[in-house]
């Protein structure tokens, strides 16, 4: 009676079954079974095995015994790479009838996991979508649906489903799934959906500011039809804030694109960051890198004599284009302050060639001011255009907060 009572304990504690159920297992059955349960604590999966089917052995199993016996050899069996005897016993505990939905959900995503280990893929996402019936919503679950969606090449569904999984993130305030966000934009990729492309990526560079995310989002940014070329400068000052200019020629086009726009200063801190990483004023090329430098130098010297100049020229023009521009070059100074002014009266005065490049120009200025900078990020995030404005005063608005 005292090994009966010893090993009813045993089976009730190691979850196998409960005590109504373990009453009823004779010795013969649960005494292997016990022994199976401590091979597979210590990790010996194949002896586990090896005492389950002893126990199978055994005549005349009434209805808990031969659960029991089933639960024991498929979690044996799949511990120990026996798909197909994994996959038999778990089936077998299915057709019982006697297990609750919690445990159908669990017993359903093991049997479908064992079919995705023998490639068998229809009977994975038979098994899968009867675990997700039964309440079933584990990562691991979730995450062998995705798998399986991916080995079908059906991006039609995973895209689907993706978008739907970072939906309910999203509405119930969450930060969508890094993997959901991943899924959703190789989909969106394979589909040639490149509205859905480009929004999964602008949401892991929101939530998940690597560089690699970055890098994509701005490439693809930049390959959006009608994107205007005069932005190139702000995706490379983009690029620059998160660490992907490190080349001799980006550093060299940047500065270059600086000088174009008429903001000397920050084409001299372009090329001041290329000398210090090394990319220049080395090489073969380096005296060419020189000249740049001393044309940076010289263009910075001019601008510093005559902004102040230009900045009352501007105020009596009949627009307020040159208002914009010259609070630009302020802004680049570092002179926020004055920027955010000229700036301001040249949308006010109106008559703007741009008046949403003149809006992200303000938000850049306001935002780059710790004082206003909560205004400045409200201002980016309202500016509009459909030639690529509004997706870079956004991304500017991301970076604002990530380097705050």
């Amino acid at each position: 009676m005292k090994t009966i009572r010893v090993l009813t304990a045993t089976l009730i504690a190691a979850g196998l079954v409960g005590a109504a159920t373990a009453q009823s297992i004779r010795p013969e059955v649960g005494r292997p079974l016990q022994q199976a349960s401590e091979l597979l604590k210590a990790g010996k999966a194949r002896e586990a095995l090896a005492k389950a089917r002893e126990a199978d052995r055994v005549s005349g199993k009434n209805a808990s015994e031969q659960l029991m016996v089933d639960r024991m050899t498929g979690a044996a069996a799949q511990r120990a790479g026996d798909n197909a005897a994994a996959i038999a016993a778990f089936e077998s505990v299915m057709g019982s009838g006697r297990l609750s939905g919690g445990e159908q959900a669990q017993i359903a995503e093991s049997i479908a996991y064992a079919y995705s280990q023998q490639k068998n893929w229809p009977k994975t996402t038979e098994w899968a979508n009867r675990a997700k019936a039964a309440g079933g919503n584990s990562a691991s679950l979730n995450q062998l649906i995705a798998f399986v969606q991916s080995q079908s090449g059906d991006y039609a569904t995973i895209l689907r489903d993706a978008q739907a999984a970072v939906a309910r993130d999203e509405q119930a305030g969450r930060r969508p799934g890094e993997d959901d966000l991943l899924r959703l934009a190789d989909a969106a990729k394979r589909q040639n959906n490149n509205a859905a492309y480009s929004a999964a990526l602008e949401k892991l560079v929101l939530h998940y500011p690597k560089k690699d995310y970055w890098s994509a989002h701005l490439a693809g940014l930049q390959r959006k039809p009608g994107f205007a070329s005069r932005l190139s400068l702000d995706v490379m000052r983009l690029r620059l804030a998160n660490g992907l200019i490190t080349k001799t020629d980006d550093f060299m086009e940047m500065a270059q694109l600086a000088l174009q726009a008429g903001v000397p200063v920050e084409a001299k801190s372009i090329v001041d960051k290329g000398y210090a990483a090394g990319a220049l004023g080395t090489g073969e090329q380096a005296a060419r890198h020189q000249r740049l430098r001393e044309l940076v130098l010289k263009q910075q010297a001019e601008s510093a004599t005559a902004i102040d100049k230009e900045a009352v020229e501007a105020a009596a023009m009949k627009d307020g284009n040159d208002l914009v521009k010259v609070g630009t070059v302020y802004a680049s100074m570092g002179q926020y302050d004055k920027a955010v002014e000229l700036i301001e009266k040249g949308i006010a005065k109106g008559g703007l060639k741009r008046p949403d490049d003149a809006r992200l120009r303000l938000g850049l200025a306001l935002a780059n001011a710790p004082k206003t900078r909560t205004r400045g990020l409200q201002v980016l995030r309202q500016v509009g255009g459909s030639d690529g404005t509004a997706d870079v005063a956004k991304l500017y608005a991301v970076a604002v907060q990530q380097q705050a």
